[in-house]
């Protein structure tokens, strides 16, 4: 079974562009991949959600399936509360990831927030799917100032639940970056305890679908399928 979940230190810091990437350099080197995304939050009936975004990024061959939406922009669980809806627990999302692992040579989970987020009212959380699943999470982050206490915390969050980290992947470099983001470039590992794994440019969601899938691998390291290089990163950077 090959499940990567992907969480991230916050919201609104790249993990949907960072998924889509992650798919599209499994789909040039021709696997089968699904993204799931567990809980929708803050959007609306037939409006396009994350997973229609990785497909619209990454192209055919990926199976998009949401298990739940929510229209308020809020914590599933309390999303999910407040629309009189049954929520999304962790057991549900690992026997989801499960049966695509079946049909699918990836299938990337995607999470809403960070790690610890509820999804439940019994405070069940992504990492508890994770656990569930016995699945590495790939953390992602923000390039700047404030990163390293967050990816800290998430990295010992999943430290003490004995869950695998796969690395880190900041999810929009800046065009400019200045030097708190030149110096995390060395210090993100550092901190998280695990390699940096990737940076995806800034406005890359808003590259036409085959630029980006045609760029992709040049975001993310080999241990993700990719071709980039944290240490040319580095230099290039001058971190």
């Amino acid at each position: 079974m090959s499940v990567l979940v992907v969480s991230g230190t916050g919201t609104e810091i790249g993990k949907t562009v960072v998924t889509a990437a992650l798919a599209a350099v499994a789909r040039a080197a021709g696997r089968s991949v699904a993204v799931l995304k567990p809980a929708q939050t803050g959007v609306g009936p037939g409006e396009p959600g994350d997973a229609d975004e990785v497909v619209r990024l990454a192209g055919d061959g990926v199976t998009p399936v949401e298990l739940a939406r929510f229209p308020e922009p809020l914590a599933p669980d309390t999303a999910a509360r407040r629309a009189g809806m049954a929520p999304v627990g962790p057991a549900e999302v690992a026997d989801a990831a499960r049966k695509l692992a079946d049909e699918h040579d990836l299938v990337l989970v995607e999470g809403a927030g960070g790690l610890l987020v509820r999804y439940d009212e019994e405070g069940g959380t992504l990492a508890d799917a994770a656990r569930l699943l016995g699945a590495p999470v790939l953390v992602v982050a923000p390039a700047g100032l404030g990163t390293l206490n967050m990816v800290t915390l998430t990295a010992e969050a999943l430290r003490a639940r004995g869950l695998a980290q796969a690395g880190v992947v900041v999810g929009s470099w800046p065009d400019e970056p200045g030097l708190a983001e030149r110096c995390n470039v060395t210090d993100l590992p550092k901190v998280a305890g695990a390699p940096l794994l990737g940076a995806v440019p800034s406005g890359a969601a808003a590259l036409p679908a085959a630029r980006f899938r045609a760029r992709a691998a040049g975001w993310l390291a080999p241990a993700l399928g990719g071709t980039w290089d944290a240490e040319a990163f580095a230099a290039a950077v001058g971190s």
